[in-house]
């Protein structure tokens, strides 16, 4: 009993030598790997934490790039469809003023034909001639008057149609319109020679 409370009271005084000693100071190794960690951050000048927002900058870079050239892209894709459009339509209003001006030409032969066609009984042979060509130029007509309608339903398309679409639709209506001119110079040739046959004949 004697020998053991010596040695209690030696743990008891190596306790408290332990946690009254102050702290042990670092190693140079400790030292060392500190120091090289905050020259890394410091040469960096970044942690990890600032690379995300890093890499989330360069991405917003990118996308902004990116809509700028897109917007760029449509801004030239329309100014091509508005110089179409506007180059149909100055085709468009040309081939209107032709078609007019046929038509004011088709009313003035018209009106020298039903002078024509006003002969005397004696010449009634020729009346008749002059009648089966008077067919023709009715059937002549109702092509024109069917041209005329197609025309009228393509320009009421027209204005329900996008700019894409009424570029298309104009140039069906512009093609009608050739057609349609040539169809009333095939009628002005024959017109024309019927206006001069009395009088060739009469010779």
């Amino acid at each position: 009993m004697s020998s053991y409370y010596p040695r209690t009271k030696d743990l008891t005084r190596t306790r408290k030598s332990l946690t009254e000693s102050p702290p042990s100071s670092p190693s140079p190794t400790d030292k060392n790997y500190r120091h090289d960690r905050l020259s890394r951050y410091d040469s960096s000048g970044e942690s990890a934490t600032d690379k995300p927002m890093g890499r989330t900058s360069s991405y917003t870079r990118r996308e902004t790039r990116l809509a700028a050239l897109n917007r760029q892209e449509q801004d030239s894709t329309a100014k091509d469809y508005k110089k179409m459009y506007a180059e149909a339509l100055h085709e468009n209003e040309r081939l209107k003023s032709r078609l007019h001006d046929s038509k004011q030409e088709l009313v003035k032969i018209r009106s020298q034909l039903e002078k024509v066609t006003q002969v005397p009984p004696q010449q009634k042979t020729r009346h008749e001639r002059i009648s089966e060509r008077s067919t023709v130029l009715e059937s002549e007509k109702r092509e024109k008057q069917a041209l005329e309608k197609r025309v009228s339903d393509m320009e009421d398309e027209i204005k329900a149609f996008p700019a894409l679409a009424q570029v298309q639709a104009l140039r069906r209506v512009n093609e009608c319109l050739l057609a349609e001119n040539r169809a009333m110079l095939r009628v002005l040739a024959r017109l024309s020679e019927t206006a001069s046959m009395p009088e060739t004949e009469d010779l």
